[in-house]
This record gives C-alpha cells, structure tokens and sequence, in this order.
C-alpha cells in the first residue's frame, strides 16, 4: 500500500499548504490514529485516520475538481507574493480563484496557458505527468542542425545559460522532443513550435540558451491536449465538458498504475 508524507496528505486534502502543514505537526496540533505527531517525516496510508485540531482530514476524491484555464500575460509571476513587488497572476485572477493551484510554472517573460486547479493532488499529478506540451518560440538567430538533432535525440547539457539568475543547477537533461517544426529560420530571427513532455524550470530558455539563442517570446499553446484556442491574455475558462472526460480518463489510467 502506497504511503504519502504527512504534510503532503494534509496539503493535498485540506486548505492547508505544505509550510502550514509543517506548522501543524511541530506544534502537535495533528494525530495519526489518535496518536499526536510531531516528526515531520511521518508517512501515512490512506487506511490512517488522521485529524487536524480535531478535525479528520477525509481524503479527497481525485475526480473532485475543477480546473481552469488562464491566458498568463508577460509581466507576471506565478506565485502568491512577489518580496519585490512584481505583480503576479493572483492580482489578475478573479478572487474565487485565489486558493487555486497552479499546473506548474510559467517565468516572469513568457506568457500563454496556465491551468490551475482546487485540487492539489490533481496539480501534483498534472505537474509530474508527460502530457504533451506544446509552444510557440521566437529565438534570435537561425535553427541549427545540431539544434534539430538535439530535439530529435534529446541532449545532457551543462552552464547555466538561460537559467534564473538564483538557479543552482548547472546540468539538465532533456528528453527527445515529441515533435517541432520550424516555422521561419532566418540569421536575425527565427520562429518554431515545439511540444515536450517534460516541465523542468525554464527549460527551453536552457535548451535554446545551449546553442547561444535567446529565446526572445515564449508562448505555451496547449498542455495535455487542453488549448487556449480563442481565449484573451488575462482573462479564464472553465475546461469544456471534453476535456474534463479526457482528463478524468488521464486519472483513471494513473490510478491503476499505483501500487495497492
């Protein structure tokens, strides 16, 4: 039987976050099975009966939630507070959806769809999938042949160009692309789209920043087969009647593969 960390338990069925939950356990405010906890490193089943002051914590049902799409504009963070005033997507999203979690990550620079969703273990498995993800990039300079063949074949790369400025990681690997096509290569300029399975952080900036190209746009179009189609930068929707069927048959498919 699969067994989850305890503050990822309570996160995951509560509207507590993972810091708060931590708060919680030192403070011997939770019990597993009527017993107090306080190790941070306790692990629980879902045959536990755990309670927060008092309260059992009852494990949320994967197929309840909702998830929205948003049309993410450059110039915001996604996070809920910025220490340098930037702005970040919760000042544009409607309040309704402020306890919403984002589906990854998209920088400060790029813009296109975020989905985001009320329930956390539905983000957690949304961000560690392979789903298909798919972009629109403009790079300064032509696509290379070695450009071309590293999607083809995937590449291990290491510096630390096109990484955050605070980013410690000096290697990443990228797996073979799903597919690309190139839609203008010229010596100033040059357009492609590219789908990927992966979401490491600001990993195309990386992959493109290998080969001395800045990525000057970055737009995501779609991500798990769910599109932004029409919808205007700053604004939401809901998922259609299909992709909720789609994306409940993703979780289906997840479910059987975890160990009992």
């Amino acid at each position: 039987m699969s067994e989850t960390r305890l503050n990822k338990f309570i996160s995951h069925n509560t509207k507590y976050s993972r810091r708060e939950a931590d708060r919680l356990i030192a403070a011997g405010e939770v019990a597993v099975n009527g017993k107090t906890v306080t190790d941070m490193a306790t692990k629980v089943t879902k045959d536990d009966k755990v309670t927060v002051r008092g309260r059992w914590v009852k494990p949320r049902p994967l197929h309840e939630m909702t998830v929205v799409v948003y049309h993410k504009p450059k110039g915001e963070l996604v996070t809920k507070k910025d220490p340098r005033g930037r702005k970040t997507i919760y000042e544009s999203l409607p309040k309704k959806f402020a306890h919403f979690i984002p589906v990854g990550r998209l920088d400060f620079a790029s813009e296109g769809l975020l989905l985001l969703t009320d329930n956390p273990r539905v983000a957690d498995l949304l961000m560690r999938s392979n789903l298909e993800r798919v972009y629109n990039l403009k790079i300064r300079g032509s696509v290379t042949p070695a450009m071309e063949k590293a999607m083809q074949e995937g590449i291990k790369i290491r510096g630390k160009k096109g990484a955050h400025e605070k980013s410690t990681l000096e290697e990443m690997e990228f797996a073979p692309f799903f597919a690309y096509q190139i839609l203008k290569n010229e010596p100033n300029y040059s357009k492609i789209r590219v789908a990927i399975g992966e979401g490491k952080n600001r990993e195309l900036r990386r992959f493109f920043g290998h080969f001395d190209r800045e990525v000057l746009d970055l737009h995501r179009v779609s991500f798990g087969g769910i599109s932004l189609n029409n919808l205007p930068k700053g604004k939401t929707r809901y998922l259609t009647q299909k992709e909720y069927d789609d994306l409940h048959a993703f979780i289906n498919e997840q479910l059987q593969k975890e160990p009992t």
